[in-house]
């Protein structure tokens, strides 16, 4: 079941959206995989934290976080990816790993890598292992005012470096 606050909010913004079930997922790509959409058309929302606050940093399912990059475009003296323990209660109403990117519900900054700015549509977990939800960028951007920034990494390029 889709996260209720989600829903509500959603509803009540009479925002139109699909949501799409599908079988257990843990990850971005396994959730693409399985509703078959594109990989850079599944965004994945990463808790971090921002000089000690906790905020999203939201990116395809094809890439990752950049940190580094993303404390120089934020000015921050520290960003980091926030562990389990720093976030699962802020999220009641999600099963863990599956927060939707919209923190303007739960209290936090929402930062957007740009990539996902240039498809018609964003597709996320709805706060569950079990269910997607899809609805227009131009909903999401309306509702939630994140910050647009060019901060995610590719995986591969960011293995080879390893």
């Amino acid at each position: 079941m889709p996260s209720a606050k989600l829903v509500d909010f959603l509803e009540t913004n009479h925002v139109q959206y699909t949501t799409v079930a599908h079988p257990t997922a843990q990850t971005a790509h396994q959730v693409a995989v399985l509703t078959r959409t594109p990989d850079k058309e599944v965004a994945k929302t990463v808790m971090v934290k921002v000089d000690g606050d906790l905020a999203m940093a939201v990116v395809p399912a094809s890439r990752d976080v950049d940190l580094e990059t993303l404390e120089v475009l934020l000015g921050a003296d520290r960003v980091r990816l926030a562990g389990e323990s720093d976030f699962k209660r802020r999220f009641p109403d999600c099963e863990t790993g599956t927060m939707p990117p919209f923190g303007n519900l739960y209290g936090m900054r929402v930062y957007v890598d740009e990539s996902l700015t240039k498809d018609p549509e964003i597709a996320f977990d709805a706060g569950s292992h079990h269910e997607l939800i899809r609805l227009s960028y131009g909903d999401f951007e309306r509702l939630v005012h994140p910050t647009v920034l060019r901060f995610s990494a590719a995986r591969l390029a960011r293995l080879s470096r390893m």
